[in-house]
């Protein structure tokens, strides 16, 4: 059967956060969010492993903490709701302080506002007790309440942010007077709190990841999962849907690219962070699970009964096509894919074709080792890509090796919205170095470069924004994309009818300049 791209031209520019997450039972790789987004250390090449735990960053003047004797213990009642704890909360907040003083050492756009950050912590309360119908503004302190210095001093808050955290403290100090469910913690509202102060900075890339989703994360991506089968966009308002694996029971319930969950199980999801409703998708095999769908010119929603599956990812398909010309398509840049492309090239090109088809169309990205790799198997020496920092050093990545396996034969590579940060990185230094004609649609435009970095007492990671690529000619694509050689649509109707102008005409040039 002809190959063909399951992402419509359509696909709406979403971003990706990282994208792309693939619904998966209990599982949601960070290295499946198909974007350049793990990455090593400025001036290591480890390749996008996700660091193991960090220890606590020492104290140094940007972090003096008071050390004072306090007068009273640093625990306290949680009264949320009906729950009675005690919590210490200078160990609460040691994942707060750290993730904030990591976003003023690695983040790219410098300098951070403090009185930003606090904010966004405040922001961050409000649009949990929303989703709850509670509300900061109804309380008003009673006199024996502690003040917001008070807290902040039992917090052991930093001494050069505790001007700027007073309005956070006071904003803290009404929790404790909310009814809220019974199983709210303060340990959760923590979380809420850093999920608004690193949502603050407006940087769809830069993160806060709870635990759950950061053991998530950690998964391979590849093998057998249990869920729906669909690449999801958590950067938006809701929960948008890219794209569906071939098959899958989210391609059998007919969701499209671009579709909005905007409830799950009859919930409404307005409001409520995509990576929270996340989760609501998740389940075990043979589980039903309905979403509520906003489809582009359709004016009602409409429902979607799902029975999850066992599901099987792909990653890569290869033929050689009439023509004798053959044909590789890549769905990530997955660890491991480096060694899976240079066998399957080595397959295909044992059979003498005339040509080669790379097919990145959908493909959101993946490790940089992965697409470092497999592009030194296409071009013989020069860079692959240059990261650039926020003090305007720079750091090449060159071809790895001269022997790559596909060095000379002509080459078409497939591209359109859906092909992001690392397959735009591919794309880039294909073209740049003229060794292949991209056909398709311009790409997504992801060209920025995430640190993923785990907090102290398991309490998740923070993804970081450290750095923006550029291709070897110094190109920056990032928001811009990557335009083709040429330029193929893919309609509505092409996708209905099973057509592929843009294979067609990557076949074309391929057969008319033998």
């Amino acid at each position: 059967m002809k190959p063909k791209s399951k992402n419509k031209s359509k696909v709406v520019k979403i971003t990706l956060l990282s994208v792309l997450l693939i619904i998966l039972v209990s599982a949601i790789a960070c290295n499946s969010i198909p974007f350049l987004n793990q990455v090593s250390q400025k001036g290591e090449n480890q390749g996008f492993q996700i660091p193991q735990p960090t220890e606590p960053l020492s104290e140094n003047d940007n972090q003096e903490t008071d050390n004072e004797e306090l007068e009273e213990s640093s625990t306290s009642p949680d009264t949320v709701g009906s729950f009675q704890e005690d919590v210490d909360l200078v160990k609460l907040f040691e994942a707060f302080w750290n993730a904030r003083e990591l976003l003023h050492d690695n983040y790219l756009e410098q300098p951070i506002d403090d009185q930003v950050l606090a904010n966004g912590a405040i922001e961050g309360l409000n649009l949990f007790l929303e989703g709850n119908n509670a509300s900061l503004s109804e309380i008003e302190l009673p006199e024996d309440a502690p003040t917001p210095e008070e807290t902040a001093k039992q917090a052991k808050t930093p001494k050069d942010v505790t001007q700027a955290f007073l309005p956070f403290w006071e904003a803290w100090n009404k929790l404790s007077y909310l009814e809220l469910p019974e199983d709210t913690t303060k340990t959760t509202l923590m979380r809420q709190a850093l999920t608004g102060m690193v949502a603050s900075l407006e940087d769809p890339y830069t993160n806060y990841f709870d635990p759950d989703l950061a053991e998530q994360m950690n998964i391979h991506l590849g093998g057998e999962y249990e869920g729906i089968g669909a690449y999801v966009d958590v950067g938006l308002e809701y929960l948008t849907i890219i794209s569906s694996f071939e098959g899958s029971p989210a391609d059998e319930a007919g969701l499209k690219p671009g579709d909005q969950i905007i409830a799950i199980d009859g919930d409404d999801m307005t409001g409520v962070d995509p990576s929270i409703a996340l989760k609501r998708v998740l389940g075990d095999a043979g589980t039903k699970v309905i979403l509520t769908i906003k489809r582009e010119n359709l004016e009602t929603p409409f429902d979607v009964e799902i029975i999850r599956r066992k599901i099987t990812i792909p990653n890569i398909e290869s033929e050689i096509l009439e023509g004798n010309i053959a044909y590789l398509k890549l769905l990530s840049f997955y660890d491991g894919g480096d060694v899976a492309v240079r066998n399957t090239l080595d397959d295909l090109l044992s059979k003498n074709p005339k040509a080669l088809i790379f097919d990145l169309r959908g493909n959101g990205g993946g490790f940089l080792h992965t697409v470092v790799n497999i592009t030194s198997e296409f071009i013989e020496d020069g860079n692959v890509l240059i990261e650039e920092f926020s003090d305007g050093s720079q750091k090449n990545y060159p071809i790895r090796n001269s022997k790559g396996v596909a060095l000379e034969i002509p080459l078409v590579v497939l591209v359109d919205e859906g092909s992001a940060s690392a397959s735009e990185i591919f794309a880039g230094a294909i073209q740049d170095n003229g060794r292949g004609i991209l056909v398709g649609q311009t790409t997504f435009g992801k060209g920025s470069v995430q640190l993923p970095i785990t907090l102290p007492d398991d309490q998740g990671l923070i993804r970081i924004t450290i750095a923006r690529w550029l291709t070897p000619n110094e190109r920056t694509i990032h928001e811009i994309g990557i335009e083709p050689d040429f330029i193929v649509e893919l309609t509505e109707d092409d996708f209905d009818s099973d057509r592929d102008p843009q294979l067609e005409k990557a076949i074309e040039l391929l057969t008319s300049n033998p």
